[in-house]
């Protein structure tokens, strides 16, 4: 059964930002789906489970941004 989830993320302004988080999270074992929206600064990650906070913000920071917290 898969799981989404709704991050608010700080630091994305364009397409380019959009992409690097999205591909960050996205390498994350058992995601299926990513969608980043920079205007709104929300991250949508669809995985096969429930992930742990902790391991999506350790993506959003390897991609250069902060994660805030659950949208």
């Amino acid at each position: 059964m898969s799981s989404t989830t709704t991050y608010k993320v700080s630091g994305m302004s364009c397409g380019h930002c959009e992409g690097a988080v999205t591909a960050e999270v996205k390498a994350l074992p058992g995601v299926t789906d990513v969608t980043a929206v920079a205007s709104t600064g929300l991250v949508t990650v669809t995985a096969e489970a429930p992930l742990d906070d902790e391991t999506v913000r350790s993506a959003v920071d390897e991609a250069g941004y902060e994660l805030v917290g659950r949208a």
